[in-house]
């Protein structure tokens, strides 16, 4: 089932931004903090545009069959994390993922910042 998930991701998400492959994260970027069922993720500047790098981090985040609400952000200031996010990194959206089991749905967008998606971007 995990693999089926990986592949599955692999085509939602398409090819690395930067054209190469990054190797897998052993662990799950740093999570500043919740909100109810809404995770803050924490983003390596170097990785904001790697579509292959968010699908594994959806992967080590997110129960299989479970739903998931992700938001992440870069953290260039090097500001502390806390909840409320700090304004310096909540200006650094870079990605939303939702995904509900009771609607039966799945969704990511980019920041427009990013110039990564032109349309349906936040």
């Amino acid at each position: 089932m995990r693999a089926m998930l990986a592949l599955l991701a692999g085509l939602a998400f398409g090819s690395s931004w930067c054209g190469h492959a990054i190797a897998a994260p052993t662990e799950p970027w740093p999570v500043a903090g919740q909100q109810g069922i809404m995770r803050f993720v924490i983003v390596p500047t170097e990785l904001a545009r790697d579509r292959e790098a968010y699908a594994r981090q959806i992967e080590l985040l997110c129960q299989p069959g479970q739903t998931c609400f992700l938001n992440f952000y870069t953290n260039t200031s090097g500001a502390a994390l806390a909840m409320p996010l700090p304004d310096a990194i909540d200006h650094e959206a870079t990605v939303v993922f939702r995904r509900s089991m009771k609607q039966g749905a799945e969704l990511l967008r980019w920041s427009c910042r990013l110039q990564v998606t032109p349309d349906d971007c936040f």
